[in-house]
């Protein structure tokens, strides 16, 4: 088997990531599978990191995994996303881990690893990225969602909340975001958003939050797009609007069964391209992570990704090219 290059946050979950790497490192040894490590230092290392490794590489295929969290991964998909001789893994060391969650990939380490060596040449798949065009011209892709509003200030607070690290040492992380939710459900002032999809419009006087969704899960195990598929070149679109504060938590109660869209104040679309905006500056995430803020242009990019997955389950897919993206 070919090296395989592994960027590490040793800082994931509190730190005990580390000690998740010391397991890999001594399996690889042993089973003497070729490797290099890199060692994530601060917020966007794994970026520079993994573009640095791709490029290197003058388009020899390559593996890079990524060993930490969500945000982790996130970083390097930011890094290869138009890099297209990498083949991504991905050892869940988060709290989260919506990305193994969506791809059937394991949660312990060990069998992540796993299947990482032993089922490479048959357990990649090609996913898209949703793209996103904001602070002027900035770009920042995801891999599972994106959000405007009451969801993207939660995750904002999340990241940053000491009793996350505190419930990450009894693999309890992803509580964090429930109590987040409901603490900022009492104060959260709706607001104003225009929307257009693929060219039609829509208008939102009280919107709680937007998502766009390039697979099922969000927010630590939340089932926010039920029927998205990572591989039909389309973004799924939820909106949540002009509804009380408590039935807004009885619809956030709903979501981890995906049952919030039988609620007639949830709304779903289905696109290609994907326009927000808003008469104030609305706070927005990708991938849980803090990008900025409105307005956004998201785009598709259909197939651009290649990843190792549990599962090869494909949709509906149209012959699309990576190129659409660029």
């Amino acid at each position: 088997m070919d090296k395989i290059y592994f960027i590490v946050n040793p800082n994931a979950k509190n730190g005990s990531c580390r000690e998740i790497w010391r397991n890999i490192e001594k399996n690889l040894s042993e089973i003497k599978i070729p490797f290099l490590a890199f060692f994530t230092e601060c917020s966007g290392h794994a970026t520079e990191l993994a573009k640095s490794i791709a490029l290197n590489a003058n388009g020899k295929p390559i593996t890079i995994a990524a060993v930490g969290g969500d945000g982790t991964l996130h970083e390097v998909v930011n890094g290869t996303a138009n890099i297209p001789n990498v083949t991504l893994g991905f050892i869940p060391g988060g709290s989260g881990n919506d990305f193994s969650r969506g791809f059937a990939i394991p949660k312990k380490a060990a069998a992540a690893l796993r299947l990482l060596i032993e089922n490479h040449s048959r357990a990649t798949q090609f996913i898209d990225l949703g793209k996103i065009q904001h602070n002027e011209l900035q770009e920042t892709y995801f891999m599972n969602n994106m959000g405007v509003g009451f969801d993207a200030v939660v995750a904002k607070e999340a990241n940053e909340s000491e009793m996350k690290r505190l419930l990450n040492r009894v693999s309890l992380g992803r509580l964090v975001y429930v109590y987040i939710l409901i603490k900022k459900l009492l104060t959260y002032r709706c607001i104003p958003v225009q929307i257009s999809v693929d060219g039609k419009e829509y208008k939102y006087d009280a919107a709680w939050f937007v998502t766009v969704s390039n697979q099922q899960y969000y927010g630590g195990g939340m089932k926010i797009a039920p029927d998205a598929l990572p591989d039909d070149g389309l973004l799924d679109v939820t909106v949540v609007h002009n509804l009380s504060r408590w039935k807004l938590l009885l619809i956030f109660i709903s979501v981890f069964w995906g049952k919030h869209t039988l609620f007639r104040e949830v709304e779903q679309f289905t696109g290609r391209s994907i326009s927000i905006q808003s008469e104030h500056k609305v706070l927005t995430h990708a991938d849980g992570e803090v990008i900025g803020y409105t307005p956004l242009q998201i785009q598709a990019c259909p197939k651009a990704l290649k990843i190792v997955s549990g599962t090869r389950k494909a949709g509906p897919i149209e012959e699309l090219k990576i190129d659409d993206c660029h």
